[in-house]
């Protein structure tokens, strides 16, 4: 077994969904869950196949972040991930649960703008996905200072009274 470490290219800094499913519907339905989730939405999916033509499959209605999963699922090809990409304004929060919803997500291993690597095992038999770095390393423990941002920004965006 081979240990590798994928870093997702995300040259915008975009929210991003990387996940696993366990079938090749699952290009169609995540599509269909996040046009049904929130109106206007613009994104790329990409899902790499892990049986049969074992492809990556993708779709969305923005070509260049159809292209973007597409190249960085390729780079993956990690038997049944998946990866959405969302556009500018478009945010994790906004889909997860709808993701999560579609009957063959098998789990979700990361939703965020931050950078992402990917730890990924590889076999004779293929790749898979361990688990990934999202962002960077803890510097400290919030003090009160830190609780009082913390609320404060999350007011601004609208996420609390």
């Amino acid at each position: 077994m081979e240990l590798k470490t994928i870093q997702i290219e995300n040259p915008d800094a975009l929210n991003l969904v990387l996940g696993q499913s366990h079938f090749v519907k699952t290009v169609e339905d995540i599509h269909e869950a996040l046009v049904s989730a929130v109106p206007g939405i613009r994104f790329g999916l990409a899902f790499c196949e892990a049986s049969g033509h074992t492809l990556v499959r993708a779709s969305g209605n923005d070509p260049a972040l159809i292209e973007l999963a597409k190249k960085n699922a390729f780079a993956l090809s990690a038997g049944h991930s998946f990866i959405v990409f969302l556009g500018a304004g478009f945010f994790p929060i906004n889909v997860l649960h709808a993701i999560k919803n579609v009957p063959e997500v098998v789990n979700i291993f990361c939703a965020t703008a931050n950078p992402v690597q990917v730890i990924v095992a590889e076999t004779e038999q293929g790749r898979g996905v361990l688990g990934v770095i999202d962002g960077a390393k803890s510097k400290g423990i919030e003090d009160d200072d830190g609780v009082v941002w913390r609320k404060g920004l999350l007011r601004k965006f609208g996420y609390k009274l």
